[in-house]
């Protein structure tokens, strides 16, 4: 529990270093080195190479989180605190999430639209030269609260399950997903097992996050009614299994209508959408984090300790 208030607090304080130094970049960097061999001219070799390709990467980065740790430990209980610290901060971002959702904002003040949407596409999957101010701020706002689990909570959730390695694992399986999981031929067979192992990562904390931002609305006075209404009609709507919890929370919570052009829309237009839903939304995502840990990761750490899961 110490090292996960230490994780935040450095996340909170310092942010995320550059690519250079980040694990993340380094996952990356080995799913790039492997992405051109899984290529086959048969659908089926294809698809075995990507869950092969996938398991490797995973194995060798919780292997890797394991063999930290435990050189660490032998320095003793400080040396082990700040290492498992700084290794669980690098799986969360949330003060980096804040910084590319206001370089946007800025850009939208400055009403540089060229400038927003270079820097929207930073954060979205999808073409955004096109889009207008009020699609720039629904891909904000979707990005705040996807974000919310993939960037957050989801290691959290791990980490709080299996410590260290927990947390790296999810974070392996989320960078696989983010560069091979496209619909497209070139990465429809390659990118599959990683796809589904994303969606059942996912599964458990997207559900609670969704349900911790209308807990978040309850305790900061917005209409968490309106939130649950939303979501509980809305969350299908995205292709993802599980985006669509925590965008329609955030839609409901908000009373706007979120938009991804010939994706999805989520919501009802209660408000015309403005620069202050942004900062409402990161609001949110912060005070939902802190339900997350108060109420999720904190149990289940106890639990593991009253377990003896800890060595």
């Amino acid at each position: 529990m110490i090292v996960l208030a230490l994780a935040i607090l450095l996340d909170m304080i310092l942010g995320d270093p550059t690519n250079r130094y980040h694990p993340t970049a380094w996952i990356g960097n080995i799913i790039a080195y492997l992405k051109p061999k899984l290529k086959s001219e048969e659908r089926e070799k294809e698809v075995i190479k990507g869950i092969i390709a996938a398991l490797v990467v995973i194995f060798i980065v919780i292997i890797s989180s394991y063999i930290i740790i435990f050189i660490s430990s032998l320095f003793g209980y400080i040396i082990l605190t700040i290492v498992s610290a700084v290794a669980l901060k690098m799986t969360i971002a949330i003060k980096s999430m804040e910084e590319h959702a206001k370089k946007v904002i800025e850009s939208l003040i400055d009403d540089n639209l060229l400038e927003a949407r270079k820097r929207v596409s930073m954060i979205v999957g999808r073409d955004t030269s096109t889009l207008d101010r009020e699609h720039i701020l629904s891909a904000v706002i979707e990005s705040i609260s996807e974000s919310i689990t993939d960037g957050i909570t989801g290691a959290l959730f791990y980490y709080s399950l299996m410590g260290i390695p927990g947390a790296f694992g999810y974070r392996a399986i989320n960078t696989l997903d983010s560069m091979l999981a496209y619909k497209d031929e070139y990465h429809k067979n390659i990118g599959l097992f990683s796809a589904k192992l994303d969606t059942i990562a996912n599964y458990i904390p997207a559900r609670i996050t969704g349900l911790l931002i209308i807990l978040s609305a309850m305790i900061l006075g917005l209409d968490w009614r309106r939130a649950l209404k939303i979501m509980m009609r809305d969350k299908s709507n995205t292709p993802s299994l599980n985006g669509g919890w925590t965008i329609s929370s955030m839609a409901g919570v908000l009373g706007l209508r979120l938009e991804k052009i010939g994706y999805y829309k989520i919501g009802d237009v209660y408000e015309e959408i403005e620069i202050r839903h942004c900062y409402i939304a990161l609001k949110i995502m912060k005070v939902t984090v802190l339900l997350f840990i108060s109420l999720i990761s904190f149990p289940l750490i106890l639990l593991r300790m009253h377990l003896g899961w800890y060595t």
